[in-house]
């Protein structure tokens, strides 16, 4: 099996859905620590990262922003000192899609 994040980014149809439960458990189980929670009846995948120094968040965030304009697909950065939050999701099928988790995997590269 190809690892997730070496997973070729899918172009989504106009009507294309979101994964349903049994599909985002198993990509679920090729990540370590992300999360899906539930934001206003949308799900998306989080995780926190940590890190030393607030100018190594900052690094962080850009390493993912520079990914994320390659594949031009974009999550939700959050930077505070010590941390920052990264969320995937697709707005197309308002939750998730397998683009999700192959980006989530390349961020973990990223941290």
């Amino acid at each position: 099996m190809t690892d997730l994040a070496d997973q070729s980014m899918s172009v989504l149809a106009a009507d294309a859905n979101g994964l349903d439960t049994a599909e985002i458990k198993k990509l679920q189980a090729d990540l370590v620590d992300w999360d899906v929670v539930n934001e206003n009846g949308m799900d998306i995948l989080e995780k926190m990262f940590k890190f030393d120094t607030y100018l190594a968040c900052l690094d962080f965030a850009r390493s993912v922003g520079r990914m994320a304009e390659e594949f031009d697909h974009h999550p939700r950065l959050v930077v505070e000192w010590g941390r920052v939050s990264v969320a995937w999701w697709t707005h197309a099928v308002s939750g998730l899609h397998t683009n999700d988790f192959i980006m989530a995997a390349r961020t973990d590269r990223l941290g």
